[in-house]
């Protein structure tokens, strides 16, 4: 079973590193994840000696800087640089797109190995249950609940999270579904083991690899709502989040002061750009079809 897993994803990585455009998507990736950790490491740091970060100092004199040697992309309506609020920006988005991430895909899992091992009335429940959920507009729920829990990150990360467990639980139900009529769980079936063993110790690691790029593909959209929840004003507070400077800047977009809102939706084009590539070309890596033919 190790040799098999370790077959599967050694070959899709030889695959994956033949795409020239999955291998640039990947580092930016990497680019935006380091800039999301230095970010949080300058965030913690001015927690930590409880002083007003300097992204966050105004200064009027500097307001609509144009990019120069001294401020890259420029600044804001307070004189704030504008390359480094994108990079706060950045910690803000991979905190919502991981945390969201880890809220959504437990639960998606576990009912959908529920629902595709057992089948029968547990199946249908846990269908009616995501059906349901699947009914409601996704931005109304998410405003509700940020509405209850308040405007911050908290409702941003329960509001997403609660909301895109839907999508990874049918898929792990159809996969379910067609793992546990082959052979190596038959055999698991008739050596006495426990279905817990079986569910979680043979089936799920054989459909991990579904998990990896719905994650790659939900944590853009994640991120986007986030921008869109923090643009309407329900998001993201006192951080410079990406929909916040947006609705900041777009104010002056027509007086030629366009660097701020260039600079923020290119660095969310980008990111989402690259993840969704980046998921589509690991969907083509894994995907056993490919690998059959290229055996």
């Amino acid at each position: 079973m190790s040799e098999k897993g370790n077959s599967l994803w050694s070959d899709a990585w030889r695959r994956l590193r033949k795409n020239r455009i999955a291998m640039v998507c990947l580092a930016i990736i990497v680019i935006y994840t380091l800039g999301a950790i230095y970010g949080e490491v300058v965030h913690q740091y001015y927690q930590a000696i409880d002083q007003t970060p300097f992204y966050k100092l105004t200064n009027l004199d500097e307001a609509y800087q144009a990019p120069s040697s001294e401020h890259w992309m420029g600044t804001d309506a307070l004189g704030r640089d504008v390359a480094a609020r994108i990079i706060q920006g950045t910690r803000i988005a991979y905190k919502v797109g991981i945390i969201t991430a880890l809220i959504a895909i437990p639960i998606g899992v576990f009912l959908g190995c529920l629902a595709g091992y057992f089948g029968g009335r547990v199946d249908d429940f846990i269908v009616w249950l995501y059906s349901t959920f699947a009914s409601i507009p996704g931005l109304l729920f998410i405003l509700a609940i940020a509405m209850v829990v308040g405007r911050g990150l908290t409702g941003v990360y329960l509001g997403i999270g609660l909301t895109t467990w839907v999508g990874i639980c049918r898929l792990i139900r159809g996969e379910v579904i067609k793992h546990k009529e082959q052979a190596y769980v038959q055999a698991a079936h008739t050596l006495g083991l426990s279905w817990p063993r079986i569910l979680f110790r043979h089936i799920l690691p054989n459909v991990f690899h579904v998990i990896i790029v719905t994650f790659t593909l939900r944590f853009p959209a994640a991120v986007s709502t986030e921008v869109f929840m923090s643009f309407l004003g329900i998001g993201v507070q006192n951080d410079p989040s990406w929909g916040i400077m947006i609705n900041s800047a777009r104010m002056r977009l027509w007086q030629g002061v366009w660097w701020e809102m260039t600079f923020v939706t290119l660095a969310i084009f980008l990111l989402v750009l690259a993840f969704n590539l980046l998921g589509d070309a690991l969907r083509d890596a894994m995907d056993p079809r490919l690998r059959t033919e290229g055996n």
